[in-house]
């Protein structure tokens, strides 16, 4: 199989680490070699944080350069806007609209872009976003957007719900289990 790529990317404290580990579960659990690489900017300040999957038969490199990645999987809306050169020709962006200031914009210096999702989709970008906050607000905490994304994003594979349900009994502590599975189906509803 040609080797799939994928970025996950946000802003430090979402939860993007916990979504590449359920990825990697799943993947590793269905026979595929799978490489993670995570890339942490001033994660800790809410700062961009961007985790590259690949997955496929056999490959070499964890890191996604630009034009490669199959999909990016954004937990915020300006961060889906800043990695666009890296999804390649046909691929997706699933995104979250949520709005998370960053520290320009906090301190006045700058203001928030505006129609970021049209001005994507104006330059010929395939632009999947939906409120992924409210859905793990109604599954039970605005921290499960991260799971959420992944029940997104599991609709573009072949994989059961049960495929992925095992990766999550396999990634998140028994307390958070329900929680997690109910925010999956969500967004994979959604």
């Amino acid at each position: 199989m040609e080797t799939k790529n994928i970025m996950i990317v946000g802003v430090g404290g979402q939860g993007s680490l916990l979504a590449s580990k359920l990825l990697g579960k799943l993947l590793l659990t269905r026979g595929y070699d799978i490489k993670v690489s995570e890339v942490h900017g001033m994660s800790q300040r809410g700062g961009s944080v961007v985790t590259y999957v690949r997955f496929g038969d056999k490959v070499y490199s964890p890191v996604i350069d630009q034009g490669q990645a199959d999909y990016i999987v954004s937990f915020e809306l300006l961060e889906a806007a800043r990695w666009t050169e890296y999804l390649k020709p046909g691929g997706k962006i699933i995104v979250n609209t949520q709005k998370i200031n960053p520290m320009p914009v906090v301190i006045g210096a700058a203001q928030y872009p505006e129609n970021l999702v049209q001005k994507m989709e104006n330059a010929g970008i395939n632009v999947d976003a939906f409120d992924a906050l409210s859905l793990a607000e109604q599954a039970g905490s605005s921290k499960a957007v991260n799971i959420v994304l992944m029940g997104h994003l599991s609709r573009n594979f072949d994989f059961t719900e049960g495929q992925w349900m095992e990766a999550i009994e396999q990634s998140v502590p028994p307390k958070f289990l329900e929680l997690n599975k109910k925010a999956f189906t969500l967004g994979r509803n959604a």
